[in-house]
């Protein structure tokens, strides 16, 4: 019988890429105290969450507007997983994930207008108005792909960290996926290939607990997502994605092993989004007052200002001051798509053949 999180679990996989390895399922560390040492980091995160996040109402007002078409899923609530885990990467190292992405992109560098312009179908977007809210990608950044079809990023993801590892560069993979997608067997295939050949991979669950429209409890015999690799002998974490000092710290740890050689590892996020699946879900699989709860106890920008606050590192005019810094960026970004011409028709027909 597995032992309690933290301690070796006993089993033992074989295989060329994983012999003798025992499966250890790890206690995530624990977050950092807020100090002057860390202080700049620390609203560094505290910014970023806040762009995401008012990027993403801004988003919301402009589809009911009927200025977004198609499919939208907003990162409300979510914003401590990608935020915490891009402090903890380097430069070269890529990320992907599933079709709840605006928050990755924004994360990973990529301009608030460009994201906005694509949202809005315009050519000023990061994929030329073609793409939308579900297929933008930036090869400047790293980041490769919002992608619609449930766990089918997980493959990809993979494979850059085979390619990573092909060429000798020292860079890692972060491949996000939802609990939803946990199920897929995509997902499972690509866990043995990654464990066989051990790829420079972080598998990041990002478990907001209700999937589609679905409690984890209801989809899933073991809720433990975490878990999901021990049989091939990867490593899992389960933190909590509400908190994005300890998104970063188990984030940190994460890179070491990876770069260490150590192959994949696979960290659950528990999280929660606060908002519906997409913009056409009206959520009645939850209660109003869960929500509400969450917001009040555990929101991650919230609890960050209070930390903040408590220890020092700014005051209410300085976060106030912030607030403004970012409406200001999301602000422009709306007027920029806006403004910013649709694609000629004759872009159907563009990006659709690299020759070599």
């Amino acid at each position: 019988m597995a032992k309690a999180a933290g301690k070796v679990s006993g089993t033992k996989v074989s295989g060329s890429g994983a012999a003798k390895a025992i499966v250890r399922r790890r206690k995530a560390p624990a977050p950092p105290a807020i100090t002057d040492a860390n202080a700049d980091e620390v609203l560094e995160h505290y910014r970023q969450m806040l762009l995401i996040r008012r990027f993403e109402e801004k988003a919301g007002q402009m589809y009911g507007m009927g200025l977004i078409g198609g499919f939208c899923h907003l990162y409300i609530g979510q914003e401590a997983v990608v935020v915490g885990m891009q402090a903890a990467i380097g430069e070269g190292d890529t990320l992907l994930t599933s079709y709840r992405d605006h928050g990755h992109m924004l994360a990973s560098g990529m301009d608030a207008k460009g994201v906005m312009a694509e949202l809005t179908g315009r050519i000023g977007g990061y994929s030329k108005g073609k793409g939308g809210s579900m297929h933008m990608f930036s090869k400047e950044k790293n980041f490769f792909g919002g992608h619609g079809i449930v766990g089918a990023q997980v493959p990809i993801g993979t494979g850059l960290a085979f390619a990573h590892k092909y060429r000798g560069n020292d860079r890692l993979s972060l491949t996000y996926f939802g609990d939803g997608s946990a199920n897929q067997g995509q997902v499972y295939e690509s866990f043995n290939m990654a464990a066989l050949w051990q790829l420079p991979v972080i598998f990041i669950v990002e478990n907001n607990q209700y999937a589609m429209g679905t409690a984890v409890g209801r989809a899933s015999a073991q809720t433990e997502l975490y878990r999901r690799g021990e049989s091939l002998g990867i490593p899992g974490v389960q933190a909590d994605g509400m908190d994005v000092l300890a998104v970063k710290a188990a984030g940190d740890e994460a890179v070491k092993h990876v770069r260490g050689g150590k192959g994949p590892i696979l960290l659950e996020m528990k999280t929660y989004r606060y908002r519906g699946h997409s913009m056409s879900d009206p959520a009645k699989y939850r209660t109003k007052e869960e929500v509400q709860r969450v917001r009040a106890e555990r929101d991650p920008i919230d609890s960050l200002r209070v930390g903040i606050l408590a220890a020092g590192c700014a005051d209410e005019a300085a976060l106030k001051a912030l607030d403004r810094e970012v409406k200001d960026i999301v602000t422009a970004a709306a007027e920029f798509a806006q403004n910013s011409p649709e694609p000629d028709p004759a872009e159907l027909y563009t990006d659709i053949l690299v020759e070599v």
